[in-house]
């Protein structure tokens, strides 16, 4: 107990010492400054010292000579006291102020006036300690002292260093724990606010698949339950829609069958019309006519009775008893007809036999005729020398092709005033294809004739042609031959008109493919002719007489000429277009199809040209005209280069 007593009281004694009340600072180390800085310091005088010792000396000086000499009983320790109270070192004494100094001198600086600064001593308990100065054993003892006490500076300065670095490293590490700590802190409530995030988002989803589930059943209840109804209400509208239709069909089958009853009754009722005995023909029925007339009208009273009493909607079985009388009407009229037909074919045959006979009568006396005309022909010629018309055979000839044009234009007049939409778009077709290619004909297409005359060729011949993206035959109508026929023959003589007209080369391949259409269709050479002789009357030869009451405008179309509104073309056009189709007309005499059969003569050969050529010589000359045409028919003749030009563009 002793021990520990001594141990806290000696603890409390260095407490209270003046080191044990040293204060210090934790910032220090933080700041950077250094506790025991000042105690490193070398002491120093300031320069107020010299005074202040000075005044200390004086003051030590009276007071030695007023106090007694230290016993020398006295006790180390007071001595030592003494001496560390007293003790001043030597460095501390001004030099500026030797011993050897006169001591009026210094009483006169101590009896001098002092400055007027501020010396108060710091107030201590004890009154201010003397100055002496100590001896090298006392300065060694205290530089020992102060050395030890900077050893334990040092020291206490390395413990406190090294107490720092531990505190810094204690408090990096604890802090570094605590971030640590605080990461996982952290980490730990990311992980619990996750799981709860998708523990929350686990259970929305639960719940959302529930609640779709359900949507799910929901809407399969419905669509369920629209399909049964969307069923019954289709079954229903089926239904509905049945009923109508039967209905509908029922009306339409009843208006069917009385526009059928109502057309049956027409019909009958025109049969019977055709019963009835005509009244140009026969004034009064015979007795088996009066049957048929009576046997129509009962069943045209039977129909209408049945008409009557059905009303808006017959039944089958009066469709069946007005169709069983119209049977019987139409075998009453074919009876009838056939009688009638029978009666007509010995009429006609009577008629013909009756003509016939007519005929020859005829025949004989104009032969007479003839042979007294030529024999007075002859000697009329021989008194006067040259003709104004051609021979009776030219005539003749010439007379029969415009009865032939003219029998052909009757014929395809159902063809031209047609109201038929089919049959004016045919019509169209076979213009198109008999004029198109003939247009195509040129003095320099030798290469195409082949193909012009082989679309002719096949269309004249029923096969079927290509045209305009359509297939067309003549055997699609009964006339579209003559049809045909006719407006290529009409379509040759214009291209002698016009194109030959205006260049004289293209009448050989013109006269080529005529040549040759002429040869395998005999019947488009009669109208070619019939028409070239219309507008060239020159070419028969022919010159019409002006009779009496015939105007002038028509006497001169007869001669040829154009005659319209604004009146006579001139005589330069008209000469042109006469040369036109006598150059033509040449050349078609004295040319022939090179891919045609040799063996057959030519169609108009050459002795129609000496024929011609005779005839317009021994005929009366008409002004510009006669001259004209013998030229340009002669240079057409005797022209065997351009001849060979062309033959040669062809093969």
């Amino acid at each position: 107990m002793a021990v520990e007593s001594l141990r806290f009281q000696t603890i409390e004694a260095l407490k209270n010492s003046s080191k044990g009340q040293l204060k210090y600072y934790k910032d220090w180390a933080e700041k950077g400054e250094d506790p025991l800085a000042g105690c490193n310091v070398s002491p120093s005088l300031s320069p107020q010292s010299e005074i202040i010792l000075k005044r200390l000396s004086s003051r030590v000086s009276r007071q030695n000579l007023s106090l007694p000499s230290p016993t020398r009983d006295a006790s180390p320790a007071q001595s030592e006291a003494s001496l560390g109270f007293h003790a001043v070192p030597q460095s501390l004494e001004s030099p500026a102020s030797p011993t050897t100094e006169p001591p009026q001198k210094e009483d006169d600086k101590n009896n001098a006036p002092e400055p007027n600064v501020d010396f108060s001593p710091v107030p201590a308990s004890s009154p201010p300690p003397t100055i002496s100065l100590l001896s090298p054993k006392a300065t060694q003892m205290a530089g020992f002292i102060r050395m030890c006490e900077e050893n334990q500076r040092a020291q206490a300065k390395a413990q406190l260093n090294l107490r720092q670095e531990l505190q810094v490293r204690m408090m990096a590490a604890v802090a570094s724990r605590e971030s640590e700590q605080l990461k996982r802190y952290e980490e730990l409530m990311e992980l619990k606010q996750r799981q709860e995030h998708q523990s929350m988002m686990d259970m929305i989803e639960k719940e959302t698949q529930e609640s779709l589930g359900r949507q799910e059943k929901l809407k399969e209840e419905q669509q369920k339950r629209i399909k049964i109804l969307n069923l019954r209400m289709r079954e229903a509208e089926q239904q509905r829609l049945r009923e109508a239709e039967l209905e509908r069909q029922r009306q339409a089958d009843g208006r069917e069958r009385l526009r059928t009853l109502n057309a049956i009754q027409e019909e009958v009722l025109q049969l019977n019309q055709l019963l009835e005995p005509a009244t140009s023909t026969q004034t009064a029925p015979t007795t088996d006519h009066a049957s048929y007339i009576t046997r129509g009208n009962q069943l045209c009273s039977q129909v209408s009775e049945v008409v009557r009493a059905t009303g808006d909607f017959p039944s089958m079985e009066d469709m069946s008893v007005v169709e069983r009388a119209l049977q019987e009407m139409r075998s009453l009229v074919r009876a009838l007809q056939e009688e009638k037909a029978q009666a007509e074919e010995r009429r006609k045959k009577e008629q013909m036999e009756e003509e016939e006979r007519r005929k020859q009568a005829e025949m004989q006396a104009q032969q007479e005729a003839q042979k007294k005309s030529a024999a007075l022909s002859k000697a009329k010629a021989k008194k006067q020398g040259l003709q104004t018309n051609a021979d009776d055979c030219t005539m003749k000839f010439y007379k029969d092709l415009q009865d032939a044009s003219n029998q052909c234009a009757q014929f395809i007049e159902d063809i031209n005033n047609t109201k038929d939409m089919q049959t004016k778009k045919l019509r169209m077709e076979l213009q198109k294809a008999a004029t198109i290619p003939v247009s195509q004909i040129s003095s320099t297409s030798g290469s195409k004739l082949r193909e012009v005359f082989d679309k002719l060729d096949k269309l004249l011949s029923g096969r079927p042609l290509v045209s305009g993206g359509r297939s067309i035959s003549v055997s699609q109508h009964p006339q579209a031959l003559n049809y045909v026929s006719y407006k290529l023959a009409e379509k040759f003589v214009k291209q002698g008109e016009e194109e030959v007209a205006s260049h004289h080369e293209a009448a050989f391949p013109i006269a080529v493919v005529a040549s040759g259409i002429w040869e395998l269709h005999p019947k488009v050479g009669e109208l070619f002719l019939a028409h070239l002789h219309k507008k060239c009357p020159y070419s028969v030869p022919y010159y019409p007489a002006m009779k009496e009451g015939t105007l002038l405008e028509d006497y001169q179309r007869k001669l040829g000429y154009r005659v319209d509104a604004a009146g006579v073309e001139a005589q330069d056009s008209f000469l042109k277009r006469m040369s036109g189709m006598i150059r033509l007309y040449a050349a078609i005499i004295q040319l022939r199809w090179p891919h045609g059969n040799k063996q057959v003569p030519h169609p108009h050969s050459l002795n129609h040209a000496w024929r011609w050529l005779a005839q317009m010589l021994n005929m009366e000359p008409l002004a510009e005209v006669t001259a004209t045409l013998l030229f340009d028919f002669l240079e057409v003749i005797f022209n065997h280069f351009r001849i060979w030009i062309i033959r040669t563009l062809v093969l």
